[in-house]
């Protein structure tokens, strides 16, 4: 067994907390700029159409990173960091945005998310998109880099599908409900019936009603109290690297330290000063990460200059 390497970083600068942390800077975000794609998937019976955009594509040999977004994110809403992440390492990326989201097919008028909307996502929606797009005929396998929702999705597609992932980067993870997760999605409920969020959301979902409201009224349902995904946690079996700012108003370490027994393979990296969007409050500390996370496990491509990046805070083995 592997033993448990655990990170902290601190940070000089530290991060105000926001009251509602996955609406960190959502007015500072700005689409990547390419123009996206669309794939048509059937997902559960259902035609949908997917936003996604490829990055550096020419690097044909390069590893492959696939971004899921968080529960009010879209493609757009990364802003750049995917291209960053992607450059650093030596990697090709894919983003997209999920049913529901961005430019995606929105939620059909009356339709409601259950508790399991994160379970359909990872063994429906993403082996569809990724069978659609080819990714899943390539060797070796892609890389998952999840954030918030997105996190736990990729947890339980690598938990369900083992031989289809190299490995994963989760940030912000969920794996069980917090009352401060309550809480938080409680205050973004207010913001956006009382504080303008909606029209702020409504600048990266053509339907900003379908995003928020099919993620706001899963997490407010008292029969989601009970939702965890423990248990299927153990089956995880490729690399995995948990990131978790320590001002979260989303979740705690628990959140993080509870992947870590179940999967001990996995490093963990606790950031100061950070909420719930590492890749905007920290992306510098982040990336020093992820990359030497990569490199560690053999997945990333050259770097510029011939030379690997390091990351000088990591004293993991």
């Amino acid at each position: 067994m592997k033993p448990l390497h655990h990170l902290q970083q601190e940070s000089e600068d530290a991060v105000e907390s926001p009251p509602t942390g996955a609406l960190v800077a959502l007015d500072a975000a700005a689409p990547l700029g390419a123009a996206p794609q669309f794939v048509d998937v059937d997902c559960d019976g259902r035609a949908v159409r997917i936003e996604h955009q490829w990055l550096n594509g020419e690097r044909a040999d390069a590893a492959l990173l696939v971004f899921l977004h968080e529960g009010l994110g879209s493609l757009s809403m990364w802003r750049d960091f995917p291209q960053q992440l992607c450059d650093a390492a030596g990697c090709r990326g894919l983003v997209y945005s999920r049913p529901g989201y961005g430019r995606s097919t929105p939620r059909a008028r009356g339709e409601s998310w259950g508790a399991d909307y994160m379970h359909r996502q990872a063994c429906a929606l993403l082996p569809a998109l990724l069978s659609a797009l080819k990714v899943d005929r390539v060797a070796p396998p892609p890389w998952l880099f999840g954030h918030s929702d997105g996190g736990s999705i990729a947890l339980l597609y690598a938990a369900r599908h083992p031989d289809r992932v190299a490995g994963c980067i989760v940030v912000a993870p969920h794996i069980m409900v917090e009352a401060l997760s309550i809480e938080g999605v409680s205050d973004a409920r207010a913001a956006y019936l009382h504080s303008g969020l909606r029209a702020r959301l409504a600048k990266y979902h053509e339907d900003p009603d379908s995003a928020f409201w099919g993620w706001n009224e899963v997490w407010l349902d008292p029969r989601f109290l009970a939702w965890s995904i423990e248990a299927e946690l153990a089956a995880i079996r490729c690399p995995l690297l948990a990131v978790q700012g320590l001002d979260d108003v989303y979740g705690s370490v628990a959140q993080i330290r509870g992947i870590a027994r179940r999967a001990p393979q996995s490093v963990l990296l606790e950031l100061a000063g950070c909420g719930h969007s590492p890749h905007r409050d920290q992306p510098a500390q982040l990336i020093a990460a992820c990359t030497a996370f990569l490199q560690r496990h053999g997945r990333a491509g050259k770097m510029p200059h011939g030379r690997s990046r390091s990351n000088p805070t990591d004293r993991s083995a």
